[in-house]
């Protein structure tokens, strides 16, 4: 029997849904009947508009899409200007304030606060500078992912066109809206590997094989990798290697295959990951090859040895992210800020758009870390963009707290979430950064916080993977976090091992203090964090992860904050309100 959730996508889904959105809109938030809210907000999701959690009844999220990062042109300055104008909510948060943008893993912008009856004119003013929210959510193809400077960076493979291509045929074809859960593709054909192929549900990979003697360019195939649920997989090779004019076609026969034969009826188990658990890279690939025409040859050769995005190597590899200044292949630069835990303000979302327009090409581009670039920068504007106010605030040459930092959306919205995140880090960070020294050799250390299980701040492949959990302290019941070491990707992805769980928020910082201190003292020369924890062992590091108060840090919401309509407020929730945010009465 399929899940009751196939039957409600059954009903309306896709490019359907965005028809009756736009009714309920105009008839605003009462017109969606109560019994059916759910179904809805299901439905919603497609076009990337999320409900908010329980206590922010009327208020919802926006998710946008913007294939491998790229903003072109106007288009950050569109979206900053809608979060000025309608991003605004009934309370401050006490790190970012109101009115802001989210920076995804994803390369993708999210929107909180918005209204229902805003949605329309938020669309009208976004698709007219080419942003859409079409697929950004539920059970469908997410942002495709990629390397943020294809097309302008160095790169094995050509890839570009080849996501472009994905997008406008396989994740814009309405047929192939209703996958049996949220599907998530990478291509990437630069050396670095920050597409992040392996934690992907088919991910391209670059490589190369000698066919008739000569050296061929294309492509390694693999499946299945994925991290939520504490049941995380590495995506597995297909043993199959394709040229660059077969890209497309392979996406769109597996995404086919996934869609056709996926588990419709436990949601719980048919993640991509669970569907080649079950069955088999072995059969996958047969089955591919029915599909396909072109002649399969095995797997060639690809450059996971020289992968440095988020790979645990030495900083003198090579890049472990996007934020600096460097190179573009047509002589000029692109500047990577570093916004710590991806959140910037509508305001500032407006001043970065203007200084991409009076330094480079007015393009921005977004990163799978939470960062934006400016592009296109010519080496006579370099000096002055960096000497801009922005870019002090938003560094491209931060602490190494700062650069590795991640966090998902935690409580503040998230029913998911157990523990609040983005405001905690944001403390834990400026704490870190003022009491811990680093090693002069160490630009970053690489700490992903998730609020749940679900893990969509990354924690399974961090340094220093945080996700939330809740615990008894002092006989209250607290928000906590479950600290885990040593994941990367890379030549050889691993995920964290855990050293402590259900740590009391409050003890987090100590508790990271002491690990990062005892790994400076007792590093090998040029050890990363990485290497470190390989070598000192499981047990060791248990013993060394001590959890501790410290001095000069107050953690923004200890008290369970997942029982409360907002983290940062103690008093009753206005929500549900009226289109002008007014709080509409109980009264009958």
């Amino acid at each position: 029997m399929a899940h009751k959730k196939e039957d409600i996508k059954g009903e309306l889904y896709g490019d359907e849904v965005r028809e009756k959105l736009e009714e309920f809109a105009e008839r605003g938030w009462e017109s969606i009947p109560e019994d059916e809210r759910e179904e809805w907000f299901s439905r919603f999701k497609f076009w990337g508009v999320f409900h908010h959690r329980g206590g922010q009844e009327s208020y919802f999220m926006m998710r946008l899409t913007n294939c491998g990062g790229i903003l072109e042109p106007n288009q950050l300055r569109a979206i900053g200007e809608v979060a000025r104008e309608y991003a605004q909510g009934p309370a401050e948060n006490p790190e970012f304030g109101n009115g802001w943008i989210d920076f995804t893993t994803r390369q993708s912008i999210q929107l909180h606060w918005l209204k229902l009856e805003d949605i329309p004119e938020i669309w009208e003013k976004l698709e007219a500078v080419g942003v859409s929210s079409r697929s950004a959510g539920g059970d469908t193809m997410r942002n495709i992912s990629g390397c943020p400077v294809a097309g302008k960076g160095e790169e094995y493979v050509d890839s570009r066109p080849i996501l472009d291509e994905i997008q406008e045929t396989i994740r814009d074809d309405n047929d192939l809206a209703n996958m049996p859960r949220k599907f998530n593709i990478s291509v990437s054909g630069c050396k670095q590997g920050c597409a992040q192929d392996a934690i992907n549900d088919i991910g391209l990979e670059p490589a190369h094989k000698f066919i008739d003697s000569e050296e061929t360019e294309g492509f390694n195939v693999r499946v299945g990798g994925g991290l939520g649920g504490r049941e995380p997989r590495n995506a597995r090779p297909l043993d199959l290697f394709i040229r660059p004019e077969h890209a497309v076609e392979t996406v769109r026969a597996f995404v086919e295959f996934y869609h056709e034969a996926g588990n419709r009826q436990n949601r719980s188990k048919n993640r991509a990951r669970f569907f080649v658990d079950e069955h088999g890279t072995d059969a996958i690939r047969e089955e591919l090859d029915e599909r396909l025409e072109f002649e399969f040859e095995t797997a060639g050769t690809d450059f996971r040895g020289e992968y440095t995005y988020n790979a645990g190597k030495p900083t003198e590899y090579g890049a472990h992210d996007h934020v600096g200044v460097y190179d573009q292949k047509d002589d000029k630069n692109y500047v990577g800020l570093s916004v710590p835990v991806g959140r910037l303000s509508a305001e500032d979302a407006i001043e970065l758009a203007d200084l991409a327009d009076a330094y480079g090409s007015g393009e921005v581009r977004l990163t799978r870390r939470q960062n934006p670039l400016i592009m296109d920068v010519p080496d006579g504007n370099l000096a002055n963009l960096l000497n801009e106010p922005l870019l002090e605030k938003y560094s491209p040459e931060p602490n190494p707290f700062v650069q590795g930092a991640m966090a998902c959306t935690g409580t503040e919205f998230c029913s998911l979430a157990l523990t609040e995140t983005k405001a905690r880090m944001a403390r834990l960070l400026r704490w870190l950064g003022d009491n811990v020294d680093v090693p002069d050799d160490i630009a970053r250390i690489k700490m992903h916080f998730s609020g749940c299980t679900a893990d969509c701040g990354q924690a399974m492949t961090a340094d220093i993977g945080l996700q939330g959990m809740r615990a008894r302290k002092d006989g209250q019941m607290v928000e906590a976090v479950d600290v885990g070491v040593g994941g990367g990707v890379g030549e050889e992805p691993t995920f964290i091992e855990w050293v402590r769980q259900r740590v009391p928020a409050d003890e987090l910082p100590g508790m990271i203090k002491n690990i990062v201190e005892a790994y400076a003292a007792l590093r090998s020369e040029g050890q990363t964090f990485r290497e470190w924890v390989d070598a000192t062992g499981h047990e060791t590091i248990v013993e060394l992860a001590e959890p501790e108060e410290v001095e000069g840090y107050t953690d923004p919401c200890l008290a369970d904050g997942k029982q409360s309509w907002y983290p940062f407020d103690d008093g009753e929730s206005p929500a549900p309100t009226d289109a002008s945010g007014q709080p509409l009465s109980a009264d009958d």
